[in-house]
C-alpha cells in the first residue's frame, strides 16, 4: 500500500467524506515540490477543477491538518503545508533571508524537550516545530 493509499485507508476510517474537492486537494498537496501556500493549492488544482474555489481548499488543509495528514509551516509570515511523512516526523529550519526550508529530525530537538521538563518541569509539544533564523548560505554572502 502507497502512502497516499494509507492516508485515504485512515481518512475513510476516522469517517471523513471523501469528496472529489478533498480529494483533489489532497493530491495536489502530495504532488507539490515542496511546501504549498493555500493560494499555490488551489492554482493548482484549480486546472483540474475551475469550479474549486479557495474557501474549500482552505477548509480542506484545516481538515487534513487537524486529522495530522498534513503538516503546517510558517515560510515568510505565510503558512504553507506538505504532506506528513510517513512514519517519521521532521520538524523544520527557515531562513529568514532567502525563504529557504531545511528539515529538521526529532533526535535533534530531544535534547531542548528533556532540558524543559527537568529545568522547568514543562512537557514540551514539539510536534510541529519551526525555527527560524538565517541559513549557512546567507551568512555566508553577507560576509
Amino acid at each position: 500500500m502507497t502512502h497516499h493509499e494509507s492516508v485515504l485507508a485512515e481518512l475513510k476510517a476516522a469517517g471523513v467524506r471523501l469528496t472529489p474537492q478533498r480529494l483533489l486537494v489532497l493530491q495536489t498537496i502530495a504532488e507539490a515540490p515542496g511546501h504549498a501556500s493555500v493560494e499555490d493549492i488551489h492554482r493548482r488544482a484549480k486546472q483540474a477543477y475551475p469550479y474549486l474555489d479557495v474557501a474549500t481548499v482552505y477548509r480542506t488543509v484545516q481538515l487534513l491538518k487537524r486529522l495530522n495528514v498534513v503538516t503546517e509551516i510558517d515560510i515568510g509570515h505565510r503558512l504553507h503545508y506538505e504532506m506528513a511523512a510517513e512514519g517519521a516526523r521532521h520538524h523544520h529550519m527557515v531562513c529568514d533571508e532567502c525563504g529557504g526550508t531545511y528539515d529538521l529530525a526529532p533526535r535533534q530537538l530531544e535534547s531542548l524537550r528533556q532540558r524543559l521538563e527537568h529545568e522547568f518541569g514543562f512537557r514540551a509539544n514539539l510536534d510541529h516545530f519551526t525555527v527560524t533564523g538565517v541559513c549557512a548560505a546567507c551568512v555566508a554572502r553577507a560576509g
